[in-house]
């Protein structure tokens, strides 16, 4: 089971940025927003080092809210796609990298900056992106 999600420093500016664009001021939500994109990539995520200092860390249940199972779920499936073995360390591997890769791609797609949607500033373009 994930009890802490943590993002690096790296991360932590990609966050930020991220909410100056779509005005959501809750880390929670773009993260769920960067893991779900990044699950959505159907690629295997790449391995990368996890240099750095810890940006921004919550506790599962505020990353997850009441998602918590459903995220969990997609993460053992993947895992299980991948051949990855599940435990602890390879979950909490997992969503960072999951998390690393949806915040890249969330923050490297530049029409999410002035498209905003019906349901606030969330842009068309975020959602788009998880389908």
């Amino acid at each position: 089971m994930i009890k802490i999600v943590r993002v690096n420093e790296d991360c932590k500016e990609r966050l930020i940025t991220l909410k100056r664009y779509t005005g959501i001021q809750n880390w929670n939500v773009l993260c769920r927003w960067a893991f779900c994109i990044s699950m959505a990539d159907k690629t295997k995520v790449p391995s990368i080092d996890k240099k750095g200092e810890v940006g921004v860390e919550m506790t599962w249940r505020v990353f997850a809210g009441d998602l918590g199972d459903i995220f969990l779920a997609l993460l053992h499936r993947r895992c299980k796609e991948e051949e990855i073995e599940i435990n602890e360390k390879n979950l909490n591997e997992q969503l960072w990298l999951h998390l690393h890769r949806g915040l890249g791609h969330m923050v490297a797609n530049k029409d999410f900056k002035n498209d905003a949607s019906v349901f606030g500033k969330t842009p068309i373009t975020l959602l788009r992106m998880t389908q």
